[in-house]
């Protein structure tokens, strides 16, 4: 990695956050929201704020973790509930589920920068979003949310290493969608297999599987994990408290994917689709 090159662009996302009088930053509490609220924080000061949605579909240690690391950094900050299971688009989960939630958060987010006479509001997307399906992108873009990071050309590698740089305990935190994400599309999003799906990617965290997801197939769940978590799984023992664990969660069935976890693979159900003649 050229670190020239990315202290140039760390530059360029300094001068243009500089550039804003106010800014509300859409945080979540992953590595790129927080690297973008601890550079809007040092550019800015107080007049850079962070706000943060809860609900079901985002798990509540990550939202504890955001409250912390808000704290941490002296940023005021705003914990406040989302609907998405209020709304039909989202609930129906099709491939613009995104859209419509995304669409939801933010003009929840207006409302509260108007409000709080805030004139920007700003995102984390990183260049690595444009190359993948990202429908919340285009509400983000309707609603004239800034995309920093994508201004000054920054990728998901090169935020991590600034975010190392920086000191932030971020720096290396595991990619993390939402809860609904781990559903097929076109299976409807209830709170039930949401409440399933965390429970069974936390008693997996908790026995020391950190890229880890639990996909929800009815009374089946699909385990997608780096492959070499994969070794654990086969001492019989282990077996046995993850498939009862599972059962207790609602799980009747368990498979893993010899694949291992891949980020995006849900989304090529889509691409497909669109290549077929």
């Amino acid at each position: 990695m050229d670190k020239a090159l990315v202290g140039s662009k760390k530059e360029h996302l300094f001068a243009y956050l500089k550039s804003l009088d106010t800014l509300l930053v859409a945080f979540s509490g992953g590595v790129d929201s927080a690297f973008l609220l601890a550079a809007a924080q040092e550019a800015l000061g107080g007049r850079a704020m962070a706000a943060t949605a809860f609900s079901p579909i985002h798990p509540q240690r990550e939202t504890q973790e955001a409250a912390a690391f808000a704290r941490a950094m002296g940023v005021e900050h705003v914990v406040f509930p989302s609907h998405e299971l209020q709304l039909d688009a989202f609930v129906s989960n099709g491939p613009d589920r995104c859209y419509h939630c995304k669409r939801e958060l933010f003009r929840s987010l207006s409302e509260m920068a108007s409000k709080k006479g805030i004139r920007h509001i700003a995102h984390g997307a990183n260049t690595d979003d444009l190359s993948d399906y990202r429908p919340g992108l285009k509400a983000a873009q309707e609603a004239g949310i800034l995309a920093p990071l994508i201004h000054a050309r920054l990728n998901k590698a090169e935020i991590r290493l600034l975010s190392k740089e920086m000191e932030l305990l971020t720096w290396d935190r595991r990619a993390s969608p939402c809860l609904a994400t781990r559903i097929p599309y076109g299976s409807p999003i209830t709170g039930k297999k949401l409440t399933m799906i965390e429970e069974a990617e936390a008693f997996l965290e908790k026995q020391g599987i950190r890229e880890v997801r639990v996909r929800h197939y009815g009374d089946l769940a699909k385990i997608e994990m780096d492959w070499k978590a994969h070794t654990k799984l086969m001492d019989k023992s282990e077996q046995k408290g993850l498939l009862d664990a599972f059962r207790r969660i609602g799980f009747e069935h368990v498979a893993l994917d010899l694949e291992g976890y891949m980020s995006g693979k849900m989304n090529r159900s889509l691409v497909e689709e669109e290549n077929t003649p």
